[in-house]
């Protein structure tokens, strides 16, 4: 999320009125948050803040600088063939090589207004990417090269968040009649599935190696906690339950493993400018660990950016300038 949501007190009497209230509060807190992106359009005013490009190793928590700049980007991605990060800012799409340099801007046709929401097919050909041609976003396909979009979804907003390992699907959040749930579509497009009906906000899908399970995070508890279920939608279960708001778990290609971001249980949403620690946890179950503490939040670790070999993962850190 990239607004903070402002603390509103409403003395009702009648509570399906404050359950009404707080369903239309959340849905109308993550829209703004998508819509209201600094990355949404080119025209928006970017917050005052140095973000840094990192690399963490799983095995001893050991952080590498890769590219820090005064402004705002985010949402790494690891390229396939392991030489390449990408990640969103203003509205368009970067590369650069993982030892660093400069960064290389993708030509995406006239989808000049992405959002962070966005990342590699299983075979390093394909890029998906959301993208708001006029408010609403929508998914869109390209070459991972650069090149001309492919309207993917028709209906918004509609924010990209997997890829199935058999590059047959994709796996998104979207809004659909006040509600934000998990949906599938073939990558060529077509008919939408959705898979999650709980109310509150379902986000975050990632699919694990295997394409059996789809990770994601959901509130329906009262706490955004990360949860799982078969790709079809069924058999969903509770992943994560230990006192923290958890958000966009990525489970590492080997299948080994879980990275996801926590924030402390008393924040809404997933805003920016937090203090925030990276957990990982065995893909099997157990008790997450922190590997990295930080100051940032949204932009972080929004889409999957494991390495290939997964022994590492990329993030953004921020810091305020003023």
């Amino acid at each position: 999320m990239r607004i903070k949501s402002t603390e509103v007190t409403v003395l009702v009497r009648n509570s399906s009125l404050v359950m009404f209230a707080g369903l239309i509060f959340s849905v109308f807190v993550v829209w703004l948050a998508h819509a209201a992106s600094p990355q949404a359009g080119q025209g928006a005013q970017a917050p005052s803040v140095e973000s840094t490009l990192e690399i963490v190793s799983i095995d001893n928590g050991q952080r590498t600088v890769v590219y820090r700049a005064a402004d705002l980007f985010e949402a790494p991605n690891w390229s396939r063939d392991g030489k390449t990060l990408l990640f969103n800012s203003k509205g368009r799409l970067y590369t650069i090589p993982v030892g660093g340099g400069q960064p290389t801007l993708l030509k995406t046709g006239d989808a000049n207004r992405c959002n962070n929401d966005h990342g590699y097919s299983p075979d390093g050909k394909s890029l998906a990417i959301s993208h708001s041609p006029e408010r609403a976003s929508l998914i869109y396909v390209l070459p991972a090269t650069g090149g001309s979009p492919r309207q993917v979804t028709s209906k918004g907003p509609s924010y990209w968040h997997g890829w199935s390992p058999d590059g047959s699907t994709l796996a998104y959040c979207a809004e659909r009649n006040g509600e934000f749930d998990i949906y599938t579509i073939p990558v060529t497009g077509g008919e939408e599935q959705r898979l999650t009906t709980a109310p509150g906000l379902d986000d975050g899908p990632d699919y694990s190696p295997d394409g059996k399970y789809i990770y994601f995070n959901s509130e329906r508890t009262g706490l955004m906690q990360i949860w799982r279920m078969r790709a079809d939608g069924s058999q969903q279960e509770q992943v994560t339950n230990d006192g923290y708001a958890d958000w966009f778990a990525h489970p590492s290609p080997d299948g080994k493993w879980l990275v996801l971001i926590s924030y402390d249980k008393d924040v809404k949403g997933h805003p920016p400018n937090k203090n925030v620690r990276l957990r990982i946890m065995p893909a099997t179950g157990g008790k997450p660990k922190v590997l990295v503490e930080l100051f940032g939040g949204q932009g972080t670790i929004n889409v999957p950016s494991w390495s290939p070999d997964s022994k590492r993962f990329a993030f953004v850190s921020y810091k305020l300038l003023q």
